[in-house]
């Protein structure tokens, strides 16, 4: 199986080393189309079928955040940033537009590579437009909404970044650091105290559902179906 892969980048060393990193690597198994302005990458998005979108964030004439935006009002195709901008505030609007993941350059290869191949293993197979359901609680990942009870609750960014982790792992226990490193990035340099005090807004949020959101001592945290 061949997969399509997408890379907005405008700076084109970083083009080249991506694409002959990828190419070799996956021996064949990647093949990568690239753009180096945004108004170009929107449109190849909207005119082909890919399997995962590589978006920088700074793009001449469209920005990345934009582009992820329009892009979720309509596909579910895999998005991982990839962009300079390292702060918190950025993390969570990313995550908050609907990216999958978000990579701080300068960044290793192989560890994009990594995060390429996991998200791509993750996404194989999926419904298109796939609801996520764990007792009375649903999300929907691609609008940004969730439901408990049929009713909707308002989630900040975090919160909601915090909720599809687990709910994408939903019966498996979810470590601290792993919620750290997905959504505050390896760079962070606060503690693992940040997720409970977030946990905790998130259990407040979801009312009664709260109960199914099980603390695990000393490893983390588990969504269970009540």
């Amino acid at each position: 199986m061949v997969f399509r892969l997408l890379l907005v980048e405008d700076d084109a060393e970083m083009r080249e080393i991506i694409t002959d990193y990828f190419i070799e690597k996956s021996g064949g198994t990647f093949a990568i189309s690239c753009a180096e302005r945004g108004n170009e990458g929107h449109q190849k998005c909207l005119d082909n079928e890919y399997d995962l979108v590589l978006l920088d964030v700074m793009l001449p004439e469209v920005d990345g955040f934009t582009i992820c935006k329009e892009l979720r009002k309509t596909s579910d195709v895999p998005i991982i940033f990839i962009t300079a901008r390292h702060n918190e505030e950025d993390r969570l609007h990313g995550y908050g537009l609907g990216c999958d993941d978000y990579v701080i350059k300068p960044f290793s290869l192989a560890e994009l590579y990594a995060k390429v191949k996991a998200l791509l293993k993750r996404a194989k197979g999926m419904v298109r437009n796939e609801v996520m359901t764990a007792g009375s609680i649903k999300l929907d990942p691609y609008r940004y909404k969730v439901f408990v009870h049929d009713e909707e609750v308002i989630l900040a960014p975090i919160e909601f970044a915090v909720l599809k982790m687990l709910m994408e792992n939903r019966g498996k226990v979810v470590s601290r650091d792993s919620l750290l490193i997905r959504i505050w990035g390896y760079d962070f340099a606060g503690n693992d105290r940040v997720v409970d005090n977030h946990v905790k807004k998130l259990r407040k949020a979801l009312g009664s559902a709260s109960t199914q959101i099980k603390t695990v001592f000393k490893r983390g945290y588990k969504l269970e179906v009540e």
